[in-house]
């Protein structure tokens, strides 16, 4: 019974030194953290595409997918901000499945979280100078957001965390925006009252720390479907949702009215084509909302280079061991039609 301390892990500080980010692409990523704070204050009237795999896994095929991303955002960059997913801690509350690049840098091996947290920090540094785009991750470990926070534009807090305390203290120290997503359950209360947290100043222990925050006024929501009782999956996205989404936000006077459509988990119950339809729907409800179209901020897409999924060794490349993503070409379309209708 009892925990084993099998090993001292290295701090932020220790990683960041044996992996420092340059001058040069810290000034790419300042640009790039107000470009979103500007979509989700409505300063700007871009749309926020936050697109990538699942999980990411390997650190080739992640770099491929995101190289792959840049003409994209060349080519729509007066109408979208892309930004790629690099999800590199994945929760598993069973303790079965892949818990992604953190727990696992090679995912055929046994666990190594020293290596993992080396590794991490490397992938998002190669996306930033390789590629000139920021990445998002999710906050899955509050304590792990230091390793990251001087890479990221965009941190996203899962359906199994929202409700958790130090997520929300966390993510009002967030120099960021910070997506909350619905619980499970889909309780739209909880993950505005999220928000509210996020968004107001705290005073908590982080690290061994007692450290202070004056909020953050870009924490916002994330639509991402929810699952009923007898586990069916129950979609909120329509236009009905979003409509009482926003009138929600209105009743709270929350600051920064903004939310992004999942288009994956339970919003098509896994069924990954499906995010195509979800989109273009989406995009349908903005237009024929004002309201919607100040409010419904971006999307975001799984998608790899490989459509569907596969078992750890396997040993396709470029497509998912975790849930079902686009495919390349898929995705390349799709892009471009939101880049056309927004």
């Amino acid at each position: 019974m009892g925990f084993e301390f099998i090993n001292k892990l290295p701090t932020p500080a220790e990683i960041k030194e044996l992996y420092p980010l340059p001058a040069q692409f810290a000034a790419i990523k300042a640009e790039r953290d107000e470009e979103v704070k500007k979509i989700i204050s409505g300063d700007s009237d871009k749309f926020l595409v936050l697109i990538g795999p699942c999980s990411a896994d390997h650190e080739d095929s992640v770099l491929d997918y995101a190289t792959r991303l840049v003409k994209l955002q060349e080519d729509a960059k007066d109408k979208l901000l892309i930004v790629p997913r690099i999800y590199t801690n994945k929760p598993r509350t069973t303790g079965e499945g892949y818990k992604g690049m953190l727990h696992q840098p090679d995912p055929e091996k046994r666990p190594s979280m020293a290596e993992g947290l080396r590794a991490i920090r490397r992938l998002h540094m190669r996306v930033l100078e390789e590629t000139g785009l920021s990445t998002a991750d999710e906050m899955l470990y509050p304590d792990n957001v230091s390793y990251l926070d001087d890479i990221m534009s965009y941190i996203a807090v899962g359906a199994r965390s929202v409700e958790n305390q130090q997520h929300r203290l966390v993510s009002s120290g967030c120099h960021v925006p910070v997506g909350m997503k619905n619980p499970t359950s889909g309780a739209l209360s909880v993950m505005l009252n999220s928000v509210r947290a996020a968004q107001s100043g705290h005073e908590f222990i982080m690290r061994d720390w007692e450290v202070k925050t004056d909020g953050n006024p870009w924490a916002h929501t994330i639509l991402r479907g929810a699952v009923n009782k007898h586990g069916q999956c129950l979609p909120n996205y329509h236009y009905e949702d979003l409509i009482l989404l926003h009138q929600l936000y209105m009743e709270r006077n929350l600051k920064n009215p903004a939310c992004i459509v999942d288009a994956n988990h339970s919003n098509s119950n896994k069924q990954f084509k499906q995010q195509i339809r979800i989109v273009k729907e989406v995009l349908h409800s903005r237009e024929h909302s004002a309201e919607l179209k100040e409010f419904i901020k971006g999307v975001m897409i799984e998608s790899y280079i490989e459509e569907g999924n596969q078992k750890i060794g396997e040993g396709c490349y470029g497509k998912s061991i975790t849930d079902p993503c686009l495919g390349w070409e898929d995705s390349e379309r799709l892009v471009y039609e939101i880049a056309e209708h927004v």
